[in-house]
């Protein structure tokens, strides 16, 4: 009997266990919050915000107000000193390093105990529940899991308490007998240094098993050209035969995946995607043939939702669960236990079906241009790509765009920056494609663009090789979990990476 045939019974149980997701999936929120509630009221904030006479939804929304990071950041720089029950009990050892907000560089997103095994591993574990259920023949425990992870430091001067990507804290504290099924080294998997981690990577691995591959797409991408060229080879499955699938996660897969077919072309190759993120882990794909996510409601995560069109406004409309209605933008709005209550955390999604409760990540809440009223999102850029790319054979490895505000004569524009692993046949003509099918999916972008007479035809300028990775460098955000911001109302990214371009291209 294979590992894997041993292992896949262990699973089990779980596989009946997510039924309920789909037979019962109100009462699994209501069982969250109520878990929730339980171990807030002993803390500060619990008292605070009467968490101990909190007994129903409405309770909840009355008590504890829409919290964005800048209203948690001293509690939680409290709790990073060592103060034990401020947001959640006891003492939070561990914090996620993410992108930052408007006031600061970086967000510090707590990571409890509780946190890290009932959402984050919890999560990573019905990962391969899923993956085995609909995979009857795998051979996934048959070999190696290459898992990329960032880095972590010491937490100010506190003992045993570390900062870093979310990658890092989760390897760090992974079983050990994970770390039998697992590549590269931990020191390896932990380096700093992304340059120096690709290339001790590709090499520790080259002669692994390697059967199963997880990460965010662009960096793991950068890794696997790197086994091919240290290899000689053309295809992964030269190197890797028995690689079977990519767990994915962090950005948009679409823009990625011809280049990952074109280098691992093996039939048996699948991809599956999840939304885990510093402050959770939140969905997986669990149907290979639906690109929608099953939303996952027995983490002791709560989620309530306000529609994107309602963002930032003083008394936003909020819905629990039940109260979403298919097709409609939503903001997401968690509450956790890493004591993060009723937290904004800045993703926007789309629900394709209830009962289960699926969904497809539509954007970010401050990702989006909207400087003439065009509201155009994350999901239309990557639809509008798609097809441009289709049309003229062209692949995107990194993008960002951003408006050209009015001139003199009124004229204004949207400035995309493309960097193309296969450039198109034309670049007027990828253009002009885009720019027709952002008319066709956003009636916004498309009523401003009509006649010309606001909005004009949108400008691409095509990036220098490596530019957006020697942006990040230049940053000290090159790998781990950072992301090239995608759209923004603001130019300061654009004109930065702009500067760059046009200095390497004197």
């Amino acid at each position: 009997m294979s590992l894997t045939k041993f292992a896949s019974k262990l699973f089990k149980p779980r596989q009946y266990e997510l039924e309920k997701h789909y037979t019962q999936p109100e009462a699994l929120q209501r069982r969250a919050l109520h878990y929730l509630l339980e171990k807030g009221k002993y803390t500060e904030y619990g008292r605070n915000h009467m968490l101990a006479s909190t007994h129903s939804y409405d309770d909840f929304v009355n008590n504890v107000p829409i919290n964005t990071y800048e209203e948690l950041k001293g509690d939680i720089d409290r709790m990073r000193h060592g103060e034990p029950n401020v947001l959640w009990p006891g003492v939070v050892k561990w914090y996620a390093k993410s992108s930052g907000t408007t006031n600061d560089k970086s967000k510090f997103i707590p990571v409890s105990s509780d946190g890290l095994h009932n959402i984050h591993y919890k999560g990573g574990a019905d990962v391969v529940t899923v993956y085995l259920r609909n995979n009857p023949g795998s051979r996934l425990f048959d070999g190696k899991s290459l898992i990329l992870g960032g880095s972590h430091s010491p937490n100010y001067n506190v003992e045993g308490s570390l900062v870093g990507d979310l990658s890092a804290i989760l390897i760090e504290n992974i079983n050990p007998i994970a770390n039998l099924f697992r590549v590269p080294k931990k020191q390896t998997a932990l380096l700093s240094d992304f340059e120096v981690k690709r290339d001790r990577i590709a090499h520790e691995c080259l002669k692994s098993n390697v059967t199963n591959i997880s990460g965010v797409p662009s960096w793991m991408l950068s890794v696997l050209v790197r086994v091919l060229e240290i290899s000689g080879k053309e295809h992964i499955e030269d190197v890797w035969p028995n690689l079977e699938v990519f767990f994915h996660g962090g950005i948009a897969f679409t823009p990625y995946r011809k280049q990952y077919e074109q280098i691992i072309t093996s039939p048996k190759m699948h991809y599956m995607e999840t939304y885990n993120a510093s402050e959770g882990f939140f969905g997986l794909q669990d149907d290979p043939t639906d690109k929608s996510m099953l939303l996952m409601l027995d983490y002791g995560v709560f989620y309530e939702f306000i529609p994107l069109e309602d963002v930032g406004k003083d008394n936003p409309s909020i819905v629990p669960l039940e109260g979403v209605e298919l097709g409609r933008n939503y903001a997401i709005v968690i509450t956790t236990s890493c004591g993060l209550w009723r937290y904004m955390i800045g993703d926007t999604i789309s629900f394709t079906s209830k009962r289960p409760y699926k969904f497809v990540i539509t954007g970010r809440t401050k990702y989006f241009i909207n400087a003439f009223g065009e509201e155009l999102i994350m999901d239309n850029a990557e639809k509008g790509l798609a097809y441009a790319c289709e049309k003229t054979g062209a692949q995107v490895k990194e993008y960002t765009a951003a408006p050209v505000y009015m001139d003199e004569n009124a004229k204004c524009r949207h400035q995309w920056l493309i960097e193309f692993s296969v450039e198109p046949d034309s670049l007027d003509r990828f253009a002009d494609l885009l720019d027709k099918k952002l008319q066709e999916i956003n009636s916004d972008y498309e009523a401003k663009r009509s006649h010309n007479v606001t909005l004009q035809h949108l400008e691409v300028v095509k990036a220098r090789p490596d530019l957006f990775n020697d942006w990040l460098k230049s940053k000290g955000k090159l790998g781990g979990q950072h992301k090239v911001p995608r759209l923004s109302n603001s130019r300061k990214n654009m004109d930065e990476l702009l500067e760059m371009n046009h200095k390497e291209n004197e």
